[in-house]
């Protein structure tokens, strides 16, 4: 019977309600490859856009999804694509494609760069047991080695034989400075050709020993100095012990000695990002003392505790410099370098006399000498010079708005004493560069740059493999393997996610607890072609 029928009004039963699609509130921008943080096997990546930030999340089947923050500024991470030019090829590569990036290196001929700059680790102890090193060295190692001169030389050919006429050749460690035979690996590079040898130190020899300072002198390498701070927490934090005094001595040491210094900086969140201005005044300021590298902390090796979401990235830096040193500069001064990918590595110029300071991007275009200016992983003045001289130029025409903007930077700089004359006169000893150098880690590793890296690893068996991929990917502990004769475990990053799975090694590392490790060899047995992408046992790499 109806409800007409009876009189009565129905009682309609509700429709269950559709929700309506639900926006998503980050942009999809690539995909890409990238690794586990604790097995290492190769896994499917997308990077993404949220908060105007750029992220990268992967999942692993063993040990779920990883999400890193990989650029600070969405809007500046586009604006940095133009910068992205061709590489070159090197003349030499040293492996084959077989299994792919970064299973590969290197280098491989799938390799879209050139190296820049050779990295040779001479040794793995140190004068410091620093809480964080991503070369996991230290005093006190379980396992050390120490490069023999007929092993640095076969590894200089290996460079010599890639790039013709190679640009950098830094010697690193451990702490290198402490290897009986360093000075004799830093002639040995020069009688090679390399055009800048580099020697990267914590500066405690330096600062202690004169006689070695003054050998240094008569050599003259470019020395990359570890300089993270003023403040006490700030040492005691990054390298276990306060090395303020110690810093001072070494850097009048190389200013006695005609040494040029870069200050080189590991900037921690929370540590000591409050002080990248005052490393900056300071070493603008400081006759030895040409340049200021900010490294935002690679989480490899042996690092403090840290969140992958909300870790430092270059233009974070570049925030920070323009709020601490705001008369001296903006953002607009920084630009990427177009030699790596160009999110890599961020760069400025300035002139100045110490106490002001002008960015060079304020005195020429730079697009027009991105190979002049943004080529190099050090400072050169004379290229500089060439950029600047065209500004002065009779090619200068009167009356452009880049020229007018150009003559009044440069009247004020009158004002301030610096005078163009005095500028081209003496540009070697008023020329800064700084340098802002985020290195991908197992969190952030991009295969995407990574295939552009020009920092390379240079390894006793003749290979150069990408900095990133060394330190990440689980080269480093195979390298080790080799060189000590004694197993190495696969180093993970010490984030929160994984801590339960985590374990304390021997150098003071973070490795997976035997029960992970039961785990991941079970389902590498089972699972043969996951076994392929393994890389956290060195054998598997070549």
């Amino acid at each position: 019977m109806t409800s007409a029928q009876t009189g009565k009004k129905s009682e309609e039963t509700p429709l269950p309600s559709t929700p309506l699609p639900t926006k998503r509130n980050e942009v999809f921008l690539e995909y890409t490859k990238s690794i586990c943080p604790i097995c290492k096997d190769v896994l499917d990546a997308e990077t993404f856009a949220q908060d105007n930030q750029i992220f990268l999340r992967k999942r692993c089947p063993e040990h779920g999804e990883f999400t890193a923050r990989t650029y600070g500024d969405a809007e500046a991470y586009f604006a940095t694509m133009r910068y992205n030019k061709p590489g070159t090829f090197s003349r030499e590569t040293q492996t084959e494609v077989k299994d792919g990036c970064p299973l590969d290196c290197g280098l491989c001929p799938e390799h879209k760069q050139h190296a820049c700059l050779g990295l040779i680790e001479v040794n793995s102890n140190c004068n410091l047991d620093c809480p964080v090193c991503f070369a996991d060295s230290g005093t006190h190692q379980p396992s050390s080695f120490s490069l023999t001169h007929a092993q640095i030389e076969k590894m200089l050919d290996t460079f010599v034989a890639a790039e013709g006429e190679p640009e950098v050749v830094m010697f690193s460690g451990g702490e290198p400075s402490i290897h009986p035979h360093i000075l004799d690996f830093i002639a040995l590079a020069q009688e090679k050709g390399v055009k800048r040898v580099v020697l990267n130190t914590n500066g405690i020899k330096l600062a202690h020993d004169k006689g070695f300072a003054r050998a240094l002198g008569e050599l003259q390498p470019a020395i990359y100095l570890q300089f993270d701070g003023f403040d006490e927490a700030t040492h005691l934090t990054l390298r276990g012990r306060d090395l303020r005094k110690a810093k001072q001595a070494a850097l009048d040491n190389c200013a006695e000695n005609n040494l040029w210094v870069s200050l080189t900086a590991t900037i921690e969140k929370a540590v000591n990002e409050h002080e990248v201005g005052k490393i900056i005044e300071f070493g603008m300021g400081h006759p030895a003392a040409r340049a200021a590298i900010f490294q935002p902390t690679t989480h490899a090796g042996r690092m403090i505790g840290f969140d992958p979401t909300t870790r430092l990235t270059n233009p974070d830096i570049v925030a920070y410099i323009c709020e601490q040193l705001p008369a001296w500069f903006r953002k607009s001064d920084f630009f990427p370098s177009p030699c790596c990918f160009p999110t890599c590595r961020t760069i400025t110029y300035t002139v100045g006399n110490g106490k002001t300071c002008i960015p060079v991007p304020r005195l020429i275009e730079i697009d027009d000498y991105l190979d002049y200016i943004t080529d190099r992983v050090l400072p050169d003045p004379d290229d500089l010079r060439g950029a600047l001289e065209d500004l002065w130029s009779a090619s200068a025409i009167p009356g452009t708005a880049i020229t007018d903007e150009h003559i009044s930077y440069l009247e004020d700089c009158a004002a301030c004493g610096i005078t163009t004359p005095a500028i081209l006169d003496d540009l070697a000893d008023q020329v800064f560069m700084i340098v802002i150098q985020d290195f991908q880690d197992p969190y952030t590793l991009n295969v995407r740059q990574l295939m552009k890296c020009c920092v390379e690893h240079i390894t006793p068996d003749g290979r150069l493999i990408p900095f990133c991929a060394y330190n990440s990917v689980g080269y480093r502990e195979q390298v080790r393997e080799q060189l000590t004769g004694e197993p190495m475990p696969s180093l993970i990053p010490n984030a929160g996610e994984p801590a339960p799975l985590l374990t304390p090694t021997p150098y003071g590392s973070q490795t997976a607890t035997p029960a992970t490790v039961h785990l991941t060899q079970a389902r590498a047995k089972k699972d043969h072609t996951t076994a392929r992408n393994r890389t956290n046992t060195g054998k598997n790499l070549r």
